[in-house]
């Protein structure tokens, strides 16, 4: 049983209207728990204007379905769109 570190990139959803990436990198790293070890949220550009949250987390691979659980808590953030795994891999 070892971690596993899994990055996502997380777009606001463009269809609601005031919303912002840092609102929503501040709700998703105050997610961090005994589970879920939140390392880096941060907001980054992606072009003309748009910007995207950028968030690489640690968490246990011996339970099945930890990650699913961690990326339906980000979707349940008022404004959060798209949510893509960028990379994921054992440490």
């Amino acid at each position: 049983m070892g971690l596993v570190v899994t990055t996502y990139k997380v777009m606001p959803d463009s269809d609601v209207e005031d919303v912002s990436p840092d609102d929503i990198a501040a709700q998703i790293s105050a997610l961090k728990d005994d589970v879920y070890d939140v390392q880096l949220c941060e907001t980054k550009p992606l072009a003309f204007g748009l910007k995207f949250i950028q968030v690489h987390v640690v968490m246990n691979d011996g339970v099945s379905g930890l990650s699913d659980i961690f990326e339906d808590k980000m979707r349940s953030i008022h404004g959060t769109g798209e949510i893509e795994v960028l990379s994921m891999g054992l440490i």
